[in-house]
């Protein structure tokens, strides 16, 4: 049977600090170059979600040591490089950062190493980077897909030079090259053909790189990676700033306070951009000794914003624009439709669903609300569906979301989560 959630209503401002876990994406990436690594290193608070342990477990396919070190509670990871190999084979879930961050990986073991996933993963554009491998003279067999399930037959070494690749579907196409190119045996001359969407993403590989020792620069067009070593080293990962989206929109809906424990004062991740956009949609937002305070007001300011940069925060940010006082317009966000699910048009049905009008554009949404109305919501086995639902609950009586297991993929316990910032007790029904 389905499993069904149904969202608690929030009757009165919400008065809540909120601590979250590690970072998914600064988690995967300190994961790939510790593996990479000239030595051992250790990884604390770091995520614990279903992409995240399948990152681990392909790593550990792949002849690395990945294991837990320290308190039976919250243990870190200590990461042993080991002699990579194949055959080998690696589950990627639905995880794009598996899909596009462990073949340029694989490319350098020896023996073949397939790599599949769910079936929604063979859906998931992966084209720019199967034909970047081929350009650097990896062997990639995929029956002329261009998306999982593939092979790569791994040799012991990637060439490396100069290469052109399209990314235009998924930035992690460039993060996950960037990632291994150091191990390349003349490095990577990388250049980007088109547009890239989630710039800040590569941002963030690029200062992960140069943390670890890494000659990277950028370039016309592109990154150079010089060949050498990357630095062993030991990482505390943050709080994950997309995942407090759900929780301070809460503020917004309620018109009350939630306070997010340790935002980082400087960092590399898409969601700090949140304190400008709630701030953009009438929230009050402030830093305290304790994190990011954000403050709700009377009312919901509708959104005009280009979100390429930070696509991961739109379901969020649309489930407030559908309880706004006006229309909205989100764009720049056309490669959402290649993620877990094409999210754009999950948005237009289950913002439909709850009452607002929708129109979708080639790169975008149109949100504007309506009468507010109770309804079963699809979670289309994405968790950030499951993070919109909860946010529509908070303001629409009746808002149920099925599969909400769905959220393991970064944040296994957010109902609960969700039930303590509410103070309530919500159940799953079945």
């Amino acid at each position: 049977m389905v499993e069904v959630w149904t969202t608690p209503r929030c009757g009165a401002p919400l008065d809540a600090v909120v601590s979250l876990p590690g970072s998914k994406s600064l988690t995967a990436r300190a994961l790939v170059l510790a593996a990479l690594a000239d030595g051992p290193s250790r990884l604390v608070r770091p995520l614990r979600a279903r992409d995240t342990e399948l990152m681990a477990a392909g790593l550990r396919a792949l002849g690395v040591g990945v294991t837990d070190d320290g308190s039976a509670s919250d243990p870190d990871w200590l990461v042993t490089p080991g002699e990579l190999r194949g055959p080998a084979e690696v589950d990627a879930g639905l995880a794009g950062t598996v899909l596009r961050f462990l073949p340029p990986v694989a490319a350098l073991a020896t023996g073949p190493v397939r790599l599949d996933g769910d079936p929604r993963l063979h859906d998931r554009p992966n084209a720019g980077l199967i034909a970047g491998l081929r350009a650097l003279g990896v062997q990639v067999d995929d029956g002329g897909r261009g998306r999982a399930p593939f092979t790569v037959h791994g040799t012991g070494a990637v060439r490396g030079g100069a290469v052109t690749v399209d990314a235009s579907e998924s930035s992690q196409v460039v993060s996950g090259l960037l990632l291994a190119a150091p191990r390349f045996t003349d490095g990577l001359d990388l250049r980007v053909a088109g547009e890239l969407p989630s710039m800040p993403h590569v941002e963030m590989t690029v200062t992960a790189l140069a943390e670890h020792g890494v000659d990277v620069v950028p370039t016309d067009g592109g990154w150079r990676v010089a060949p050498g070593p990357i630095a062993a080293l030991d990482r505390v990962l943050e709080p994950d700033l997309s995942n407090a989206a759900p929780f301070l929109a809460a503020a917004l809906v309620s018109g009350g306070r939630v306070t997010v424990r340790d935002w980082p004062a400087g960092t590399t991740q898409p969601g700090a951009q949140l304190d400008r956009l709630l701030s953009t949609m009438g929230a009050e937002v402030t830093r305290t000794t304790q994190g990011l305070q954000v403050t709700g007001g009377a009312r919901i300011t509708p959104l005009v914003a280009d979100l390429g940069e930070v696509g991961e925060l739109t379901p969020v940010l649309a489930a407030l624009c559908a309880l706004a006082d006006g229309p909205s317009r989100l764009t720049g966000i056309a490669h959402l439709r290649g993620h877990e699910t094409d999210r754009l048009q999950a948005l237009d049905e289950v913002l439909t669903a709850v009452g607002a009008r929708v129109r979708q554009l080639p790169d975008g949404l149109e949100i504007e609300p309506g009468p507010r109305r109770p309804a079963r919501l699809g979670s289309y086995a994405d968790h950030r569906m499951v993070h919109a639902a909860a946010v529509l609950g908070l303001a629409v009586e009746g808002v149920e979301a099925e599969d909400p297991g769905a959220v393991g993929k970064t944040m296994p316990d957010f109902v609960e989560r969700w039930t303590q910032l509410l103070g309530q007790q919500v159940g799953a029904d079945r």
